[in-house]
């Protein structure tokens, strides 16, 4: 696995994706996201996959966010087209995807990995894991669908106060909240997260299909998806997004 982006094994009809940059705290790049893709495009089309699972190396972070450094000196235009890819390509993807998904968050899922999970049908978390949208902070918003799926999971008031505060809550209240499904201790992820898959694959293929079709009709807005896109783009370029870059990179608060 050493030098590979990403790992995959199926076992028992369960396709894994194990992200593998620990030591970035698996930070989602470009690269990353198209090898994502080339897997979960490889287990859609594998007929002996009924369920995929996501997670991260190590027991810190499932995705601790982007990778910074490699948007920092986006103008707009060029932020634009690069949150579009990464929804096309990835998290749109794992949406409607016609075979469920599950995120085994296994530590932090901050930014693009909470995003990433949230794009995920269901999600399972270890008791330590963090969770949060902490844009603001940067001088940006999310940009891969999160200020549409996080609403839809959680209500539009307690999105609008974690994505305005940019805090990051803990496992358990994520699951107060309605944002994860489950909240494990470490040891037992691997065992939650078989045991959800298997009650998952004792089920119709089609109707889970037909069924994630239908439940993914009901929050399926485009406009708020353009619009997220359009805001994400337009903080770029900005003193402040320069100064939260600046302050992220060099380990102190911004002074907005």
């Amino acid at each position: 696995m050493k030098g590979q982006l990403t790992w995959i094994e199926v076992q028992d009809s369960i396709g894994w994706i194990k992200i593998n940059r620990e030591r970035k705290l698996n930070a989602l790049n470009r690269k990353l996201i198209d090898q994502l893709h080339d897997r979960i495009i490889n287990f859609q089309n594998h007929r002996s996959v009924k369920v995929i699972v996501i997670t991260g190396t190590g027991n810190k972070a499932f995705v601790a966010g982007a990778d910074i450094s490699e948007f920092s000196s986006f103008e707009p235009e060029q932020a634009a087209a690069f949150a579009r890819h990464g929804n096309q390509v990835l998290f749109d993807l794992i949406t409607q995807l016609e075979k469920p998904v599950i995120a085994a968050i296994n530590g932090y899922a901050l930014g693009g990995g909470l995003e990433l999970a949230m794009s995920c049908h269901l999600r399972i978390a270890v008791q330590h894991a963090k969770l949060g949208l902490p844009e603001v902070s940067l001088g940006v918003i999310p940009g891969y669908g999160g200020t549409q799926r996080l609403p839809a999971l959680i209500g539009k008031g307690n999105a609008m106060e974690m994505i305005l505060t940019g805090d990051i809550i803990s496992a358990d209240k994520a699951l107060e909240l309605g944002l994860i499904n489950q909240v494990v201790a470490a040891e037992k992820l691997l065992e939650a997260t078989i045991i959800l898959a298997k009650r998952l694959m004792k089920n119709s293929p089609n109707s889970i299909k037909n069924a994630i079709k239908a439940i993914n009709a009901s929050d399926s807005t485009l406009k708020g998806f353009k619009e997220e896109n359009l805001q994400f783009s337009l903080c770029f370029g900005t003193t402040d997004f320069k100064e939260g870059v600046a302050a992220f990179l060099q380990k102190r608060k911004p002074e907005f």
